[in-house]
């Protein structure tokens, strides 16, 4: 009987058979998403991608999601709850309620007003938003992570915004920018050691190949950051207070932990409440000030947490419906060569990516497939490893509903701004830039 049991437990349930149907969601996503905003447009509506709610979108795509294949509605929903509560959802939807409250007590005790004033005082005012960018590309190189980078340093960048008559946009695409561009270099990046994994190669090779690939790219795009941030107002140097540099201490207390190493989680929970501390301590945050404010930076990630377990049930269902196997298989059969194989693992990694809103994940369902095509065709190891991570975090800083740009957003409107979607993907100059240069060594090295 118990030997029974273990082997129906045991028993993995059989893979899905390739179905190109089932990426019909996404078509609809897009059609429901960009179509209906680009119409309000037409009809001219201020702000119209605010008129069509994300959350909705992703609604509609998932009714038709359950309605795709011949399992059982019940069983198909089941499979939709089960992608809802995966893990890596679970942990995106609590680092965007600790970003919101961060970014909210931050705001409300002072800290970001004082951070301004001392990037003020010590960085010319026309290279603020390259500053930005360099910034983040540092700290996560660093840390290698994205998300954390993105969660401390987006409350400073904004701050710069009323000040110095700069576009939150450009602001927060230099955040997100730079972030990648850690995520993409960083040896202790979850993609990296993902990438490297798969393929079997060492790290070492793997960030000289990057580099080779990143390099260019960031140093384009840092340049595009100082001349559109050359338009910043002229102001006057404030003068520094002693409370200024008390005030920016939970920023420089997170970047210290996210340098230590320290879980994104356990970092942005230790900002806020030195942040409350500090801003109580002086006087500036009374007990039920930091209340409200906790309570307000909470329900100001509620449409951001919609979105993540939305998406979440939307790709694993589209997943056991067999889209991911279906595109992997068309994908991998059009590869003829060492240069269509580094090509075709780009599309690959990047399709995926684009359903998953993942690029871990992304890495993860591409490799075996990419290593396998990589031996067939007599592709280098060490340059397919970089096509995958390069691939990944180009389109992972794109999507709108990744969890990068959601963080942002979040901690945006939890300082007040609003942020046309439109008016962010166009200040994202690293990522295409990336892709382009991703190419151009395609190209250079089949020569």
């Amino acid at each position: 009987m118990t030997e029974d049991l273990k082997k129906s437990t045991d028993r993995t349930p059989p893979a899905p058979r390739p179905s190109g149907l089932s990426l019909v969601p996404f078509a609809v996503f897009a059609a429901f998403y960009v179509g209906l905003s680009l119409f309000a447009s037409h009809l001219g509506y201020e702000m119209p991608w605010y008129k069509v709610s994300m959350p909705i979108a992703f609604l509609v795509a998932s009714a038709v999601s359950l309605l795709t294949g011949r399992r059982p509605l019940d069983e198909k929903v089941e499979t939709y709850a089960r992608g809802m509560g995966e893990t890596n959802i679970m942990i995106m939807c609590l680092i965007f309620i600790l970003a919101g409250t961060f970014a909210t007590i931050a705001k409300g005790s002072g800290a970001v007003d004082a951070a301004v004033a001392i990037a003020r005082t010590f960085v010319p005012v026309r290279l603020m938003v390259a500053g930005v960018f360099l910034v983040s590309c540092l700290v996560s190189l660093a840390i290698g992570t994205s998300c954390g980078t993105i969660a401390a340093v987006t409350p400073i960048a904004l701050g710069f915004a009323a000040p110095l008559k700069l576009d939150p946009a450009l602001l927060m695409g230099a955040v997100i920018g730079g972030a990648m561009f850690g995520d993409n270099m960083s040896m202790i990046s979850d993609t990296t050691i993902a990438a490297t994994r798969t393929q079997g190669v060492r790290m070492k090779d793997k960030f000289i190949a990057n580099g080779r690939i990143a390099a260019p790219a960031a140093l384009v795009a840092l340049f595009l950051y100082a001349v559109s941030g050359a338009t910043a107002g002229s102001v006057e140097t404030p003068a520094l207070a002693w409370h200024h540099l008390v005030l920016v201490l939970p920023y420089v207390f997170v970047f210290v932990l996210a340098l230590a190493g320290f879980n994104v989680m356990a970092l942005l929970f230790s900002g806020t409440v030195l942040a409350a501390i500090i801003g109580g301590v002086l006087g500036r945050l009374a007990f039920f000030d930091i209340m409200d404010l906790l309570g307000k930076g909470t329900l100001g990630m509620g449409e951001t947490l919609i979105v993540a377990l939305l998406a979440g049930g939307l790709f694993k269902s589209v997943q056991a419906n067999g889209g991911i196997r279906w595109l992997t298989d068309k994908i991998s059969k059009a590869i003829r060569g060492p240069r269509t194989c580094e090509l075709g693992v780009f599309l690959l990694v990047s399709a995926i990516n684009c359903f998953t809103a993942n690029n871990t994940v992304a890495i993860v369902i591409a490799g075996p497939i990419a290593k396998e095509c990589a031996e067939k065709f007599g592709a280098a190891p060490v340059r397919i490893a970089s096509v995958l991570d390069t691939a990944s975090c180009v389109v992972q800083g794109l999507i709108p509903y990744g969890a990068q740009i959601l963080i942002a957003m979040g901690v945006a409107k939890g300082l007040d701004m609003s942020i046309d979607t439109v008016s962010l993907l166009s200040s994202l100059y690293y990522q295409p830039l990336l892709a382009l240069t991703v190419f151009a060594s395609m190209l250079r090295k089949c020569k």
